[in-house]
């Protein structure tokens, strides 16, 4: 697994917390993938659009009966930020994603960068 997380991080780009958040805030997606059990504990960035890692596949791709249509319809925009808890997952998915046609980018350190940044996350137990 390390091989791959290094993988996809060397084949895809990053954002630090603070351009991932400014680019939210001018329209772009945060794409949160962690658990949803994750969220309720450790909140989550407002506005972030929430798709586990594990379904990602079918939730991106349009043509699957699972399609989510807040991803879908950017996948000709610009500007996809994925976040999960500390950049492991999110290197996968941001991967995938562009893999996928979509323009993507990895928050480097995850919700716990963000966080450390002093952003905001709201709903945190």
């Amino acid at each position: 697994m390390k091989e791959m997380v290094e993988t996809a991080r060397a084949q895809t780009k990053t954002a630090s917390p603070q351009d991932a958040h400014d680019a939210a805030a001018a329209g772009h997606v945060i794409l949160d993938v962690r658990e949803p059990g994750e969220l309720q504990q450790d909140g989550c960035v407002s506005g972030s659009l929430h798709i586990p890692r594990g379904v990602l596949e079918s939730k991106a791709d349009p043509d699957s009966g699972a399609a989510e249509a807040a991803l879908t319809s950017r996948r000709d925009d610009a500007g996809i930020y994925v976040l999960c808890a500390s950049g492991a997952r999110a290197a996968l998915a941001a991967h995938t994603l562009c893999q996928m046609g979509y323009d993507a980018a990895i928050i480097e350190g995850g919700l716990q960068a963000w966080k450390d940044d002093g952003l905001p996350v709201e709903g945190a137990s």
